[in-house]
């Protein structure tokens, strides 16, 4: 086959990120944002990334926030309509396309992550991992992602899931009862209903209706922005304790022994309150397993694009053609 550069993508309900890889091993680089609104599928966004690139690449990974199976696969939370892998290959014109869940692409990447692309939350060491035990990783956006990365047999295989739809770990009576408001308002009180970009929003205006003091409506970004306001404060505060309980869940679920790694668009910023909050004390207090919890590690990823590492990991474990330098 004729060779060149690879496509990754990563592709959100807010933006659709794509890279090239023009080396074996090399970083994704060429990186562009474009909104996803603009774009009524995967195939369309991403000939627009090559369009502007002017390049035509060999094979194509693409992590998309949805289910992927069968062929097909659907973006969540964005207007997009359910797509196939055999209609974007056609549209791109590629032999080689695979679409995965973008958690799946986020835990591939986790081998790839060095030491100045996580932050340790809790605890004084980040996850450094080994191959000898499963790993989790989970993050809000503009949804909840979850997957695991299992080693085997010398490789690591993702294991995606759905695992943001299960319902809110609501603990202290306050908790439960901004759940309760939750499953009246929508007939349901699943995690990503509160841990995510709209969930924040929405925790905040249901505490505030919890305390008698129904808020003005406020987006994610205005609330992280005022944390001297005490409402908002409170909010963020609450909205990383229940992360904490969700992210022992997972690690519990996956047997994640191999550390934990808390990815998506909203924890970098506010990485300093995630830090100082009761995330790590939540992901513990699950008795009578205090012990297991406490020697699993918890990270923050900072590196910018990592699930774009993960789709080049993902490439480099399939059959595509080779790749040439441009």
């Amino acid at each position: 086959m004729t060779g060149g550069p690879w496509l990754v993508g990563d592709v959100g309900g807010t933006n659709a990120r794509f890279a090239l890889v023009e080396s074996p091993g090399a970083a994704p680089s060429r990186v562009r944002v474009l909104p996803t609104r603009d774009f009524t599928g995967l195939g369309e966004a991403a000939a627009a990334y090559l369009a502007e690139e002017d390049v035509r690449p060999a094979a194509a990974c693409l992590a998309v926030a949805g289910p992927v199976g069968g062929g097909r696969y659907h973006l969540t939370n964005a207007a997009w309509e359910p797509g196939t892998v055999g209609d974007v290959r056609e549209r791109l014109g590629l032999p080689f396309v695979e679409v995965v869940n973008d958690f799946a692409a986020l835990a591939a990447s986790l081998p790839a992550l060095g030491a100045d692309d996580v932050r340790p939350v809790g605890g004084d060491a980040a996850p450094a991992p080994d191959g000898t035990a499963p790993l989790a990783v989970l993050g809000p956006g503009t949804g909840l992602g979850v997957a695991g990365l299992v080693p085997a047999s010398g490789r690591w295989l993702p294991a995606p899931g759905e695992g943001g739809h299960v319902d809110v770990p609501a603990a202290t009576d306050e908790e439960i009862e901004v759940a309760r408001l939750l499953r009246a308002e929508r007939g349901a009180a699943s995690a990503e209903l509160l841990l995510s970009g709209d969930g924040l929003a929405r925790l905040h205006r249901l505490l505030g209706t919890v305390r008698g003091t129904p808020p003005e409506p406020r987006t994610a970004a205005q609330i992280v922005a005022d944390l001297d306001d005490p409402l908002c404060a409170d909010a963020v505060g609450m909205f990383c304790a229940l992360l904490g309980s969700f992210a022992g869940n997972a690690a519990l679920t996956l047997g994640a022994r191999g550390g934990v790694y808390l990815g998506g668009g909203i924890l970098p910023r506010i990485a300093d309150t995630l830090r100082a909050s009761d995330f790590r004390a939540r992901f513990e207090a699950k008795p009578p397993v205090e012990g297991y919890l406490r020697a699993i590690p918890t990270a923050l990823i900072v590196h910018p694009y990592p699930a774009l590492l993960g789709a080049a990991a993902h490439l480099e474990q399939a059959a595509v053609p080779t790749l040439e330098t441009v």
